[in-house]
């Protein structure tokens, strides 16, 4: 696959990126050596190998999941801009 001096216009344009005529050929080539780069990569034999999703195995730290009832509702809407009787008081936003 190559890119063409057009396909770069197309593409800046596309994405919204002004791009001055003297740096079309510029990208045009620089286009060109990433997607040779990418054609390199495909030819690699990756039979057999897991997807990763990071380099090095990570294990995510996780709470105990334990139910309770919270058993203190007044702390929970004690930094709440508006409450009463233990509850969010919000705006009417349906009319």
């Amino acid at each position: 696959m190559s890119v063409d001096q057009a396909t770069v216009r197309r593409v800046a344009k596309l994405a919204r990126i002004k791009v001055k005529e003297e740096n079309v050929e510029r990208l045009a080539g620089e286009l060109n050596s990433i997607l040779h780069w990418i054609e390199q990569l495909n030819e690699v034999d990756v039979e057999g190998i897991e997807p990763m999703t990071a380099v090095v195995t990570v294990k995510m730290k996780k709470r105990k999941d334990i139910v309770t009832d919270g058993n203190n509702p007044h702390d929970v809407v004690e930094n709440a801009p508006a409450a009463e009787d233990d509850y969010f008081l919000v705006p009417k936003v349906i009319e």
